[in-house]
């Protein structure tokens, strides 16, 4: 045969050995005793004594259990102990159709079945079973109205005050077992919230009008089937009043929830209905004045809560504890104005609704009727806390044929009275939990019935109790003999105990903690080596561990997002995220859900952009923004919102009268001066805006646009209109100047005429000095002197 041909066959038989070793959880766990099991349910332990080639270490008796029949393990030696299922307590669901005109009690009605289980889980193995419910006809209901009764819900209370006998006589077509209970709240009876004067204590409102003593939260009536009484007792009640706007609510809300003695309440469906038309505090508002947390209990004395003043506003999560552990539905009955608001605290509470109260609240009652309709036709299953290492999966069966895994695979919506629906539910464990027996409870948001699910745990091998302790075998009682393996004392190592942990160390026994061909620190210097064995460190912090083999791995030292492990969305598994569904990233901080991203229009990012971890990466520089939908260098952004900034802000311009309707979608908010306007950056996406009006006159704004896509308006208050000219020292002015412009010219004129006869002057003078007279060569120059010749004399002389 070629030489080569027979390396090449050894290679690939070499990597496909190592494949399946990798593959083979088994292997990789290295047991050292039955409780392998514990690591996948694939697992099982060879007990057969005899089963051991001499150099094989003890962890060999674990294998996937295929492997152990190949490898000469009979089947009766092999311990692989199963999960089982019991149901305890299986009361069929209540049918009405046998016998409608029956009267039942709650107790006597049951909506989900089966009742009790009992579960036995392995490892990594899943016990399932099937969850039947079906909604049943005439099932009772407690219906309690919590009322804002602050100085703008007059006029609703004169509509409340039938509520009683109406909303009855409209719930017989749902129930005849039907109780309903009110009460109401204002504010903590403390400043900054209301006026602690005496006189306002006894009247907050304005002196022409009579209200009653400010109050934090009364329970005025406890549930009761009474219509009348409620009619009585609510016309009896009187208006409050507070000073800031956002209301006390959620006080109120958590003693609803948490005093179940005292509001009545019974295991029936439980429904809140939160009427108010102002916004809520909560945890943290308090603390201008009180510092302690609100603790969840019921502090009612005559009815009236007495702790208004000591502990804190509730948090919204608090809440939602509080409302699900009482299985209470809310219905939050508030004005259009705060839509929005309790649309979100919607999202955040389970089986709660939103809806659109009138100016008045006289559409209440059917607004009560079309809530508890959309919340009693969605059915969602919820579970109590789970175990560590115990997780839980639904799928739904719907109406129609539809199912559903995953989230979705807890609810079934559009469910009638009568309708029935079934859930698979699977259980499965990782690891053993430190308790033996765990018991989690499984229901149906807003319902008061549950299941018991009683989860015992499969740590042990059958043998475990056949154990010899201190036996022979184990290097002279140094272990016990079970399963066919010893299990070492403490203080004790090796395949039969041979090694203690004091033991000097040796280069052979190192070697066995190198990994790398004996290359690399011993234990990854995250261990001692002892007896050949790598034992992992430990850490301060009991959820922090090294493991593998060389201690080559941890759990801690992943990388990390907004402070946190794997960004919360993940685990670390030896120093790498393995992220949860819809995250990734090495930090698992990627979100792969777009709905974020998407814009008004339905379009991702605007079809400006990409949608990257959530988060819109807008392609085109211009735009900015959530959706990619801002573009401050734009033309036409200022004189866009220029007119509805006009009217809201002075109540002029083109649209004053339809300002109401078309100039609602931005929060604006008056300032004094310009220099109060936001400046660059104070925003995420700001631009500052200077428009004219009919007047003529300016005024200034910023519009904004935040990073959750809200606008915001920041407008001055005063405009800056030019003045008229005063006519008086503009005459003045003239006139001054025409005078000042002639006497000017006139100066001018007349230095200019002293210099021209200056040098006139100046210059006749030097010519004047200049002059020579000549007097033989003055033509009228005549002399006095004249002179004759003798012309006899004249002769004389020539002789």
């Amino acid at each position: 045969m070629d030489p080569r041909l027979l390396v090449l066959f050894l290679l690939g038989v070499c990597v496909q050995t190592q494949a399946q070793l990798e593959e083979n959880e088994c292997i990789k766990a290295n047991a050292k005793s039955c409780g392998v099991i514990q690591v996948g349910e694939k697992c099982g332990w060879c007990t057969d004594a005899a089963f051991l080639n001499q150099g094989e270490s003890t962890s060999a008796r674990c294998d996937e259990v295929t492997s152990l029949l190949k490898r000469g393990c009979k089947e009766a030696k092999i311990e692989n102990p199963r999960g089982d299922l019991r149901v305890t307590q299986n009361k069929d669901v209540t049918d009405r159709s046998k016998d409608p005109r029956k009267k039942l009690n709650p107790s006597e009605i049951t909506q989900i079945q089966p009742q009790k289980l009992d579960l036995s889980l392995r490892s990594g193995e899943a016990q399932k079973f099937t969850l039947k419910f079906k909604r049943a006809e005439d099932y009772p209901i407690d219906l309690y109205y919590l009322m804002d009764l602050s100085w703008s819900m007059k006029d609703d209370l004169e509509n409340v005050r039938n509520l009683g006998t109406e909303l009855r006589r409209k719930m017989q077509s749902i129930t005849s077992d039907f109780r309903i209970g009110f009460g109401s709240f204002v504010e903590k009876t403390v400043m900054p919230y209301i006026s602690t004067t005496p006189a306002k204590l006894l009247n907050p409102c304005s002196t022409d009008q009579n209200c009653t003593r400010p109050f934090s939260y009364k329970n005025v009536l406890k549930l009761t089937s009474d219509g009348s009484k409620f009619n009585t007792l609510v016309s009896q009640q009187q208006i409050s009043g507070n000073l800031d706007s956002p209301e006390g609510g959620f006080d109120a809300i958590m003693q609803v929830a948490v005093c179940g003695n005292e509001i009545g309440w019974r295991n029936v469906t439980r429904l809140l209905v939160f009427s108010t038309d102002a916004g809520f505090h909560f945890a943290g508002d308090g603390k201008r004045g009180i510092v302690l947390p609100n603790d969840g209990k019921c502090h009612m004395e005559n009815n009236m809560y007495t702790m208004s003043h000591y502990y804190d506003y509730p948090s919204i999560a608090h809440l939602v504890q509080k409302l699900s552990e009482n299985n209470i539905q809310t219905i939050f009955a508030v004005t259009n104005e705060f839509q929005p608001v309790y649309k979100e605290l919607q999202n955040l509470i389970p089986k709660s609704a939103v809806g659109t109260l009138s100016s008045n609240s006289s559409n209440v009652i059917n607004l009560i009727i079309d809530a508890y309709n959309s919340l009693s036709s969605e059915v969602v299953l919820e579970n109590s806390k789970l175990p560590e290492g115990v997780s839980i999966s639904y799928t739904s069966h719907c109406k129609n044929g539809v199912s559903k895994t995953g989230d979705d695979g807890r609810k079934c919506s559009n469910i009638s009275i009568g309708d029935e629906v079934t859930f698979d539910v699977a259980i499965t464990s990782k690891g053993c939990p430190s308790a033996k027996s765990e018991t989690v409870k499984i229901k149906m948001q807003g319902f008061t019935e549950e299941v018991e699910v009683t989860l015992n745990f499969i740590c042990e091998c059958n043998c475990h109790n056949d154990g010899i302790e201190n036996s022979p075998v184990c290097h002279y009682g140094n272990g016990t003999f079970e399963c066919g393996a010893c299990r070492c004392n403490e203080g004790r190592i090796g395949q039969m105990c041979e090694c203690s942990t004091d033991e000097v160390r040796t280069e052979d026994l190192d070697a066995n903690c190198r990994a790398d061909n004996g290359t690399t620190d011993i234990c990854s210097n995250n261990g001692d080596c002892v007896c050949g064995t790598c034992e992992c460190k430990k850490r301060e912090n009991p959820e922090e561990r090294y493991s593998g083999k060389y201690c080559e791995c941890d759990n801690f030292n992943c990388d990390r997002s907004n402070n946190k492990l794997c960004g919360g969305h993940g685990r670390c598994e030896c120093r790498v995220c393995v992220c949860d569904a819809n995250y990734t990233g090495s930090a698992c901080d990627c979100s792969m859900d777009t709905s974020t991203c998407l814009a008004r229009n339905k379009q991702i990012c605007n079809g400006r952009g990409t949608c990257e971890c959530g988060v819109c990466k807008c392609t085109d520089p211009k735009f900015q923004g959530a959706t990619c939908e801002v573009c401050p260098t734009c033309p036409g952004v200022c004189a866009e919102h220029k007119e509805c900034v006009q009217c809201r802000a002075f109540g002029t311009g083109d649209r004053k009268e339809f300002c109401e309707r078309d100039c609602r979608y931005f929060h604006l908010e008056m300032v004094e001066s310009r220099d109060d306007l936001p400046q660059p950056g104070a925003e995420p996406f700001i631009s500052h805006c200077k428009e004219r009006d009919a007047n003529d006159c300016w005024f200034y704004y910023t519009y904004a646009v935040k990073n959750d896509t809200s606008k915001v308006v920041h407008v001055v208050k005063v405009t800056e209109c030019p003045d008229g000219p005063d006519i008086t020292p503009i005459v003045a002015g003239v006139v001054a100047g025409i005078v000042l412009i002639g006497l000017a010219l006139l100066l001018i004129w007349k230095l200019l005429t002293i210099i021209h006869d200056r040098r006139e002057f100046a210059k006749f003078e030097k010519e004047k000095m200049n002059a020579k007279w000549d007097t033989q060569e003055n033509p009228i120059y005549r002399s006095p002197i004249n002179q004759f010749q003798n012309p006899s004399y004249a002769r004389k002389g020539a002789q």
